[in-house]
C-alpha cells in the first residue's frame, strides 16, 4: 500500500510535511513535477501532457495499492490519471474538482500566464523579487516558513519555463474536455476537497457539482484556504484517514 501526494504550482513538495507528520504513516510517497521542486529532463515540454506522462512512468514504479493525492496542479494531474488510468490507483484525491466545471473561470493570475508576452513579463517579474520578500509574500498567502522557503529556492529559470506551457495547454475547453474524459472514465473510489476560503479554484459550489458528477465523496472544510493542509495539518489528516479507512482492500 502506498499513498502517494502530487503538488502543483508555484511549489514544493515541503507544502506536505505538516499533514505528514500528521498522518505519521510509512508508506508515504512525495512525488515533485519536474521544475516544480525536481529538475527538468531534456526534452521535457512541460504540458499538462506531458505531466500526465510523468505521472504515469511514477506510479508504474510504485508498488500497489496507490491512494492517489493532488493539490493545485497536483490535483489536476491526479483527476487525468484517473480519467485515462484508473488501473494505476485504488483511490484518487484532489482539491481542484471544481476546475473540471464548464462554469469555471481561471483566476487572473492564471489568465496573466496564459497571455503571450505577458506571461513571460510575469514570470521575469517574480524571480527578479528578493527571495525574502518572496518568503514573506508566500507566508502571507497561507504556507509555512518552511514551505515558503523551499517554493522561493526553487523558484528559478527552470520553474518559469515549465508555468507558461503547462498553464498555456489549459485554456478553456481543456479542463471542460478532461471533466468529461473523467465522468466517462472507469471509476475509482474518490474524494474531492473543497477548502471553502479557496479562492483559486472556483469555491465549494463549483467543488460539489463536480464531486456528483465524478461520482466522488466531499470533504468539505470550512474557514480553509489554498493551503489547508498547512493551515490545519490535522483536520487535513483526519479526513483523508477517514476517506482511505472507508476503502475496501
Amino acid at each position: 500500500m502506498s499513498v502517494v501526494f502530487v503538488h502543483g504550482v508555484p511549489e514544493t513538495a515541503a507544502i506536505w510535511q505538516p499533514l505528514l507528520r500528521e498522518l505519521g504513516r510509512e508508506d508515504v510517497v512525495t512525488l515533485s513535477p519536474p521544475g516544480f521542486g525536481a529538475p527538468v529532463p531534456e526534452g521535457f515540454g512541460a504540458t499538462a501532457e506531458d505531466y500526465h506522462g510523468w505521472l504515469v512512468a511514477e506510479l508504474e514504479r510504485i508498488d500497489g495499492p496507490i491512494d492517489l493525492v493532488g493539490h493545485d496542479w497536483g490535483g489536476i494531474h491526479v483527476l487525468i490519471l484517473a480519467a485515462r488510468r484508473p488501473e494505476l490507483i485504488r483511490s484518487w484525491c484532489s482539491d481542484v474538482a471544481g476546475g473540471f466545471d464548464p462554469d469555471y473561470v481561471w483566476h487572473d493570475l492564471a489568465q496573466r500566464w496564459q497571455t503571450p508576452g505577458v506571461g513571460e513579463a510575469v514570470v521575469a517579474e517574480t524571480a527578479a523579487v528578493p527571495f525574502d520578500k518572496q518568503v514573506a509574500a508566500y507566508v502571507g498567502l497561507g504556507m509555512t516558513a518552511e514551505a515558503a522557503e523551499a517554493s522561493a529556492r526553487a523558484n528559478g529559470p527552470e520553474m518559469g519555463a515549465c508555468i507558461l506551457p503547462l498553464y498555456r495547454s489549459a485554456v478553456p475547453p481543456a479542463p471542460v474536455n478532461w471533466g468529461n474524459e473523467l465522468e466517462r472514465a472507469e471509476r475509482r473510489p474518490g474524494l474531492v476537497i473543497a477548502a471553502s476560503e479557496d479562492q483559486y479554484v472556483g469555491g465549494p459550489e463549483l467543488a460539489h457539482r463536480s464531486a456528483v458528477r465524478f461520482g466522488a465523496r466531499e470533504a468539505r472544510l470550512d474557514g480553509l484556504g489554498h493551503w489547508w493542509m498547512m493551515q490545519d495539518p490535522k483536520r487535513g489528516a483526519a479526513v483523508l484517514e477517514d476517506f482511505h479507512s472507508s476503502l475496501a482492500d
